[in-house]
């Protein structure tokens, strides 16, 4: 039989922490359940923060916003703050699982799952999100992309808790897209997942553009080459169609049961060339 421990505060949580040095914690639990079940894992000591409140929440911070890491999907997606300044992540938090899966599940759970498949990693990468990782006495801010090492594996050392992201607003981008390759319309799990930011004037001239890619790699892919190739250019085919070729070059995939490495490939690229129609059916 499991023991589960439900704390009420950080201190009470460090405090079993301590006592309980292997004991799993979890918010919505709706991975860690999963892996339970089917023995994956086995663990005799459950911590559940869902009693936690101050891990909870959007703090508006002026220049940054802190999401709680114990934030519902559903409450991101419903939150004034995040609608107005991250429709990026927004629209991939629309797409992640079912209803009952967003509001269970936390952007905290989708981060140390570590998954090159989660729906909210490509965003928070092209965002420059950093996470709060906490313990006893002491804390520190580590951006997302040195946190996640590989699949499942992140840089959370022994005694600390993930207690929540930051992200700098951007109020320059003036395009926000994220796609979804799957092989059913909705609770798939993506074969290639896309987001993109950008700041398009109104000449059509390209001043910045960020992307990220999901299940194209070990981790989250990112393409400075494609990024700075696009800066200063016109947003037009032939420009979208070199920055796709550069992005096939950086994207690592694998072969597995859902893709082929190869598709995943050709995907990663032709998902650039859809911002050409996107900013058609903006205007």
């Amino acid at each position: 039989m499991r023991n589960v421990f439900i704390p009420e505060t950080q201190k009470d949580l460090f405090d079993i922490i301590a006592d309980k040095p292997e004991a799993f914690l979890f918010a919505g639990g709706t991975d860690l359940f999963v892996k339970l079940r089917s023995g994956l894992v086995d663990a005799a000591d459950l911590v559940s923060l869902e009693r936690i409140n101050d891990l909870k929440g959007v703090e508006d911070n002026g220049d940054e916003v802190f999401i709680g890491a114990c934030t519902t999907h559903s409450a991101l997606l419903a939150d004034s703050v995040i609608k107005k300044h991250f429709p990026v992540l927004v629209k991939s938090l629309m797409v992640l699982g079912s209803p009952q899966i967003r509001n269970m599940g936390t952007i905290g759970g989708n981060i140390i799952t570590a998954s090159p498949a989660g729906d909210a990693l490509p965003p928070l990468y092209l965002l420059g999100a950093e996470v709060e990782l906490k313990k006893k006495y002491s804390s520190r801010l580590v951006s997302i992309k040195d946190f996640i090492k590989g699949p499942g594996e992140t840089d959370l050392a022994p005694g600390e808790v993930l207690t929540g992201v930051r992200l700098r607003k951007y109020p320059e981008y003036n395009l926000h897209h994220y796609e979804k390759v799957g092989q059913r319309n909705s609770l798939a799990i993506s074969i290639v997942s896309f987001a993109a930011v950008l700041n398009i004037n109104d000449a059509g001239i390209i001043a910045r553009a960020r992307f990220a890619w999901g299940s194209a790699g070990p981790t989250v892919i990112t393409c400075e080459d494609a990024e700075d190739f696009l800066a200063g250019r016109p947003l037009s085919r032939e420009s979208l169609e070199h920055a796709a070729y550069l992005a096939r070059k950086a994207v690592t995939p694998i072969d597995d049961v859902r893709a082929s490495a190869e598709y995943r490939r050709q995907v990663s690229g032709n998902l650039i060339l859809r911002i050409e129609g996107l900013l058609n059916r903006s205007e």
